[in-house]
């Protein structure tokens, strides 16, 4: 079967070229970035930032699973987005904030993604988290326990729609804190 029928059945959008690489069967980098380029020329794929490709307009992919395939291992949407959205916190944030294995920052398509890095104990347990579209993203509680992680003296603007009882359950099925 060719490559671009191959392309054509992935129910994905956006490919990391180590992706393409994997399910075309190209071993040699110097076919994969020949491959790359001709596809990208002919309008197949569409570089979206430096080994990172998508098979229709970013215009077109929902922003957080955009973030999330970045990343390219296990991530959800948490901290100021989840409590920005939940009406916790009232100031506008300007990026769209995940908790990940490594912390970076980077924009995309005119969207800023901030990713900060969470041990793997923790990260990997997904109490409070869901997965919502083709990405994971935490629950209001999840969001609160996390973000008293990385900072227990946290300010929230809106304190009176947090169920504590719930943050602190989830806290300790996490390991955030000990019973």
């Amino acid at each position: 079967m060719d490559k671009y029928n191959i392309l054509l059945k992935q129910n994905k959008k956006t490919f990391h070229a180590s992706d393409l690489a994997l399910l075309w069967g190209i071993t040699n980098k110097d076919t994969l970035n020949m491959t790359l380029k001709r596809f990208v020329d002919r309008g197949v794929l569409k570089r979206i930032h430096k080994g990172f490709y998508s098979t229709t307009d970013i215009s077109d992919i929902d922003p957080y699973d955009l973030g999330f395939s970045y990343l390219n291992s296990y991530s959800y949407v948490s901290l100021e987005t989840v409590l920005a959205k939940e009406g916790i916190i009232f100031q506008e944030v300007k990026y769209i904030t995940f908790v990940s294995s490594r912390s970076s920052k980077f924009n995309i398509g005119g969207v800023k993604y901030s990713s900060r890095q969470l041990k793997e104990e923790f990260l990997n347990n997904t109490a409070g988290v869901q997965k919502v579209g083709d990405h994971f993203e935490a629950n209001l509680e999840r969001a609160v326990a996390d973000i008293l992680y990385y900072n227990p003296k946290y300010h929230f603007d809106n304190r009176e729609i947090i169920d504590f009882d719930k943050v602190k359950k989830i806290q300790t099925e996490v390991g955030y804190v000990k019973d």
